[in-house]
């Protein structure tokens, strides 16, 4: 009788407990919900509050005006709901994918998080970044000390789960590029006009010493002191096959901002920049305390000739590469690679054999 007692205990402790989930369950399920539609409404509340100050007749100057606001919103949708599409076609956006939060800085003041992209108007937005961490101008503008580190000292290395914390009651936000425009950039400044004894002359020489020889067998050997294009490209392609970690100037920004395990609510294109900065900044409501200013810090010039010029030095194999290695940024931003091809050299036909 004992253990009938002890059974029937047991069994409506498990018919109260499986109660009491059922019960439960569609409050955690419309948390949730909640939660996630509360992310995706703070971006809109933002343009909802805009349409307020276009309304009632509130318009800065230099700021977007009412009809172009829209239309780069508009464009911000289309540019959400493409990344969102294509992280589920390719699975960037499974739980097995891992998400990296190591160059996000989060500004709780302004309620903005950017995914810091090198090369990508990087040096204007650090500087923003900088005057939002009450930096002077005076004092930026004066210091030689590098604006990253500077920037660091105010922004802590944030954690994922940092990031999702502050998603949503924040404009979260990354500026995109071609990724062979940005690795032409790259190399025009970190490469050819390397300082002198830096970590990124050193680099080059190393280049140097490895592939001038190894590339030059059936042309002229280059006189330059700092690796030619095809060389300084054949030393990414194999530090990328040797699985050694790339530069973050030219590693692929999908590897760093893994944009399919954040929501954005701004995709900046360097293609659209000043409007796109513009709309951020009236978006966030920054105009009091940044400029949609151009601050780069590039070094000789960068035009979509000398991109051809460097392209045309490449082999079709060495393109090929290329593409594969920065596959996901092209995919998920919607850049094409085809016009190169046009341009680069075939492959001799010993390489084929």
């Amino acid at each position: 009788m004992g253990r009938r007692n002890i059974s029937m205990m047991r069994l409506g402790r498990c018919v109260a407990f499986l109660a009491a989930a059922a019960f439960l369950l569609p409050f955690t399920i419309l948390l949730m919900v909640a939660d996630q539609q509360y992310h995706l409404t703070y971006n809109s509340k933002r343009v909802f509050y805009q349409e307020y100050l276009y309304e009632n007749g509130t318009h800065e100057e230099g700021l977007l005006t009412r009809d172009k606001f829209m239309e780069v919103n508009a464009r911000m949708e289309a540019r959400r709901e493409f990344l969102r599409s294509e992280c589920s076609r390719l699975g960037l956006d499974s739980s097995s994918r891992k998400a990296y939060a190591w160059e996000y800085l989060i500004n709780r003041q302004y309620h903005v998080i950017w995914c810091n992209i090198f090369k990508a108007a990087s040096t204007s937005w650090m500087y923003n970044f900088n005057l939002m961490a009450n930096y002077t101008a005076a004092f930026l503008d004066k210091t030689k000390e590098v604006p990253l580190e500077l920037a660091r000292r105010k922004y802590a290395r944030p954690t994922v789960e940092m990031i999702k914390k502050a998603q949503p009651d924040s404009i979260t936000f990354l500026i995109v590029r071609h990724p062979l425009e940005r690795l032409a950039s790259a190399y025009n400044d970190k490469i050819v006009h390397a300082w002198p004894k830096s970590f990124h002359d050193k680099m080059g020489q190393r280049i140097i010493k490895k592939y001038r020889k190894q590339l030059s067998k059936a042309q002229p050997i280059p006189t330059e002191r700092y690796p030619v294009f095809e060389e300084f490209v054949a030393y990414v392609l194999d530090e990328r096959k040797a699985k050694r970690a790339l530069d973050m100037h030219w590693t692929p920004y999908t590897d760093f901002c893994t944009p399919c395990k954040f929501n954005f609510d701004v995709i900046i294109k360097f293609e659209t920049l000043d409007e796109d900065q513009r709309f951020l900044i009236q978006l966030a409501r920054l105009q009091d305390v940044v400029k949609p200013e151009w601050r780069n810090s590039g070094k000789g010039t960068n035009t979509l000739h000398n991109i051809s010029h460097l392209y045309s030095r490449l082999k079709k194999s060495q393109l090929d590469g290329l593409y594969k290695l920065y596959r996901y940024d092209f995919q998920l931003f919607n850049y094409t690679i085809d016009s190169y091809y046009e341009i680069v050299q075939e492959d001799e036909s010993s390489n084929h054999g």
